[in-house]
């Protein structure tokens, strides 16, 4: 089965809202190098229709100017974009198309599907919450920026919790927290009582 990753900017408070407000100030190469990591290592893009039409908007331009990023434009383009939308979408990009039916039944079935790379994500928070809540993503990526916004859609809100595993972690020059996440087993039952008898222990055997 194919994995799926997800990459994301988000504020120290959880914020994923309108990054274009406060990202910036913090790209740099060590960001784009992680960004275009995450990319690279799939043929298939998911996309939101937001995130979609952001990219569709300026890496075709970005291709044809032949420019530092040419290459990774490039990569952009060839790969199999698929976009989310409940709207009727039309495009102009290559090798875009409208995913079809309900998001969790389908992105199961193209998880299904033979294929020797990942399925990434960029952005596209909305989407993201549903595919973790429904265990859909293999592995998160994310960008945590020292910023606490205080307002603005955050990517985990009310619901089920979610068992993550830290995979790695990495610090940037600007601050910036690079984390990868991948899926965990639900974790088990444990007390107050269970955190005193480890804290005895530790207390009586100090390292």
């Amino acid at each position: 089965m194919r994995q799926i990753t997800a990459g994301l900017f988000i504020s120290l408070d959880g914020v994923v809202g309108e990054p274009q407000d406060w990202h910036f100030p913090y790209f740099n190469d060590e960001m784009g190098a992680a960004v275009g990591a995450q990319l690279a290592s799939a043929d298939t893009l998911l996309l939101g229709r937001e995130t979609y039409d952001s990219f569709a908007g300026a890496w075709p331009e970005r291709e044809a100017a032949g420019g530092e990023d040419a290459g990774m434009a490039k990569a952009l383009g060839d790969a199999r974009k698929i976009v989310v939308s409940r709207q009727d979408l039309e495009f102009t990009w290559r090798n875009s198309e409208q995913l079809e039916g309900d998001l969790v039944e389908a992105v199961t079935e193209l998880k299904r599907r033979p294929g020797a790379t990942s399925i990434a994500m960029s952005g596209s928070p909305s989407v993201v919450q549903q595919l973790l809540a429904a265990g859909l993503i293999d592995e998160l990526h994310l960008l945590v920026h020292p910023i606490a916004l205080r307002s603005g859609k955050r990517l985990f809100e009310e619901g089920t919790p979610i068992p993550l595993r830290l995979v790695s972690a990495q610090t940037f020059t600007t601050g910036v927290l690079h984390l990868i996440y991948a899926s965990a087993d639900a974790t088990g039952s444990a007390s107050y009582d269970d955190a005193k008898v480890h804290l005895a222990a530790e207390t009586a055997h100090p390292a």
